[in-house]
C-alpha cells in the first residue's frame, strides 16, 4: 500500500469512523466526551515544545508512568504531554500524573487532525509506548525533524503478518523512526523483518516488570476486605479482564468450584465496564448472589463481586488467591499477568496469548502460571491451588521471582530517552 492510497481510504472511511465513535458514546459515555480532541483539537492547557508520550490505554499509561514522572523530574522546565486513545487511559493519566503533564487524547490519523495537532503542540520528542504506529503521525513528525523512539516496543507474530501486507507504506514508517527499544529478541526480530533498520532496534526488556505495588496497596486492600465482608481465611479467586463470551466459561467453573468449596467467592472484572450490568444478569441466571464494588457495602452472602471501578484491579488481585486472565478463551490475545504476579497469586490462562507469549512461558515455565482450554480445566487447575496453602504459594512466589529477575529496563529506556531529550535540546 502507498501513501498515497492510504490518503484515499482514510478520506473514505472517515465518515465510518466518526459515526462509530457516536456509536460507542452511547454505550460508553466517556467516549462523547472531549471529541474535538479526537479530530486535532487540543486544550489550551497543553504548552507548545512538549516532550510527548502516547500511551493508548490503561496498560501502557501504567507502565509508563513513573518513567514519564523520572524524566519529568529530570527535565522539570520543559513541559511534558502524555495522550491516549481510550478513556481509561485518560483516567490513569489523570490519576497518576496530572500534577506533572499535560494530557489529552491523540488525534485519529486524518491528516487535517494530525497537521492540526502538531501545529498546535509542536512537540520536541515523540515517545510511543508499545506499537501505536501511524503513518501520518509518524510522516507528520519526520518532516518536522521531531526524534521519534519508539519504546517498550512489542509486535507479535500476528500482528507482525498484518503489518507485513500493508507493504511499502510500513517500510516508509518504519524508516521514519529513530529508535526501537524492544522488550525481547524475538520483538526486535520482527521489526527487522518488516523493514525497520536493524541499527535502529535494541532489546531494552519490558517496563512493565518494573512495576512496583503502590505505597497504600496494603491499606487499600484492607480496606476492600471490609467493605466487601472477606473474613480471616477466606478463599477468593478473581477473574480479571474477561471478554464477551467467557464470562460463561469463568461462571461455569465457578459452580465447579463451590461444589468442592461451598464458600468460595468469586471476583469478577468485565475487561469494559460498560459490560457490567450484562454480566450481572449472567451471574443472577446461573444462581448466584451478585454485588458490585462501587457498592458502598457488600453482605457476606455474595456469591460473586463484579469489579466495577476503574484503577482498581491490582487491588484486587490483591484480595485473590487465583487468578484466571480473561482475553485468553476468545482470540484478544490475552492480557498483562505481571500485576497478578507482583501480588504474588498463580495465574489460570486460556490458550490465546500472543499478545503477551514470551512472558506467559516463562512464568510456565516457572510454574506459576497454567494454560487450560475449557471450564473444566479452569476450575481443577483453580481447586488444585486453592486446596493446597502450600503448592500455591509456592507456584505465587515462583511468579513473582519472574518479575524481579526481569527489571531493569526502566532505567535503560530512562537513559536512552532522557539522551534524545537532552540532545534536542541542544540542537
Amino acid at each position: 500500500m502507498s501513501m498515497i492510497f492510504y490518503q484515499l481510504v482514510l478520506f473514505l472511511v472517515r465518515p465510518l469512523v466518526t459515526l462509530r465513535l457516536r456509536l460507542r458514546a452511547r454505550r460508553e459515555s466517556d467516549y462523547g466526551l472531549r471529541q474535538s480532541e479526537r479530530f486535532g483539537s487540543v486544550p489550551r492547557s497543553v504548552q507548545k515544545g512538549s516532550v510527548w508520550f502516547h500511551t493508548v490505554s490503561a496498560g501502557e499509561t501504567i507502565a509508563a508512568a513513573s518513567l514519564i514522572r523520572e524524566l519529568k523530574g529530570i527535565f522539570p522546565d520543559i513541559p511534558f504531554l502524555v495522550t491516549t486513545m481510550t478513556p481509561a487511559g485518560s483516567a490513569q493519566v489523570q490519576e497518576r500524573l496530572s500534577d506533572v503533564v499535560s494530557h489529552c487524547y491523540a488525534p485519529y490519523d486524518f491528516g487535517g487532525a494530525v497537521d492540526a495537532f502538531f501545529a498546535t503542540v509542536e512537540p520536541r520528542v515523540l515517545v510511543l509506548m508499545e506499537t501505536e504506529l501511524w503513518p501520518n503521525w509518524i510522516q507528520r513528525a519526520s518532516s518536522r525533524n521531531i526524534p521519534i523512539m519508539v519504546v517498550n516496543a512489542r509486535l507479535s507474530a500476528r500482528s507482525a503478518r498484518g503489518y507485513a501486507r500493508l507493504g511499502k507504506l510500513v517500510r516508509e514508517m518504519l524508516g521514519g523512526i529513530e529508535l526501537f527499544a524492544c522488550q525481547t529478541v524475538a520483538h526486535r526480530d520482527r521489526f527487522i523483518g518488516l523493514g525497520a533498520d536493524p541499527d535502529r532496534v535494541i532489546v531494552s526488556g519490558s517496563v512493565k516488570y518494573d512495576q512496583t505495588l503502590p505505597e497504600d496497596f496494603s491499606f487499600r486492600v484492607n480496606e476492600l476486605r471490609h467493605q466487601f465482608g472477606i473474613s480471616e481465611g477466606e478463599s477468593l479467586w478473581i477473574a480479571a479482564s474477561t471478554h464477551p463470551g467467557e464470562d460463561e466459561i469463568v461462571l461455569t467453573a465457578h459452580q465447579l468450584l463451590r461444589e468442592r468449596m461451598p464458600n468460595l467467592r468469586l471476583i469478577l472484572v468485565p475487561r469494559h465496564p460498560v459490560r457490567v450490568d450484562a454480566v450481572a444478569m449472567l451471574c443472577q441466571s446461573a444462581g448466584f448472589a451478585v454485588g458490585k464494588q462501587s457498592e458502598t457495602s457488600l453482605q457476606q452472602d455474595i456469591d460473586i463481586i463484579l469489579g466495577d471501578v476503574m484503577g482498581a484491579l491490582l487491588y484486587l488481585y490483591g484480595l485473590a488467591d487465583v487468578a484466571f486472565l480473561g482475553g485468553s478463551f476468545e482470540e484478544v490475545g490475552g492480557h498483562n499477568p505481571i500485576e497478578p504476579a507482583l501480588c504474588q497469586i498463580p495465574v489460570v490462562s486460556g490458550p490465546h496469548q500472543y499478545n503477551f507469549t514470551d512472558v506467559m512461558e516463562t512464568m510456565s515455565q516457572a510454574g506459576g502460571l497454567v494454560t487450560v482450554t475449557d471450564a473444566q480445566e479452569l476450575a481443577r487447575v483453580a481447586a488444585d491451588w486453592l486446596e493446597n496453602d502450600e503448592v500455591r504459594s509456592q507456584a505465587g512466589k515462583s511468579i513473582a521471582k519472574v518479575v524481579t529477575a526481569n527489571r531493569g529496563a526502566q532505567e535503560k529506556v530512562r537513559e536512552l530517552v532522557r539522551t534524545r531529550i537532552a540532545a534536542t535540546i541542544l540542537e
